[in-house]
């Protein structure tokens, strides 16, 4: 179990950081159909950011993408999620 320990965060285990990154993919794109503003996920993230007043530890040592890459690909993302958004869905 120690080895699980230190390895999940070096990204060992089965779910890390890519992981992370395909559910903010196919969340913008489910946020989007739902009739929510998908830019707003990049909002959501640059204020986790400042929340967290750079107390994150690198992620290389998490399991997570950290914010800033996450807000990079969610800014690539926006123009498909954008296709799916409409505002009279909810």
């Amino acid at each position: 179990m120690q080895a699980v320990g230190v390895g999940g965060p070096l990204g060992l285990m089965a779910y890390g950081r890519q992981n992370e990154l395909e559910a903010d993919h196919l969340g913008v794109i489910f946020m989007a159909m739902a009739g929510y503003n998908p830019q707003e996920s990049i909002s959501f993230w640059g204020r986790m950011a400042q929340a967290s007043g750079g107390q994150k530890p690198p992620e290389l040592l998490s399991t997570h993408p950290s914010d800033d890459k996450r807000i990079a690909q969610l800014q690539k993302l926006m123009p498909e999620a954008m296709k799916y958004y409409n505002p009279s869905a909810k």
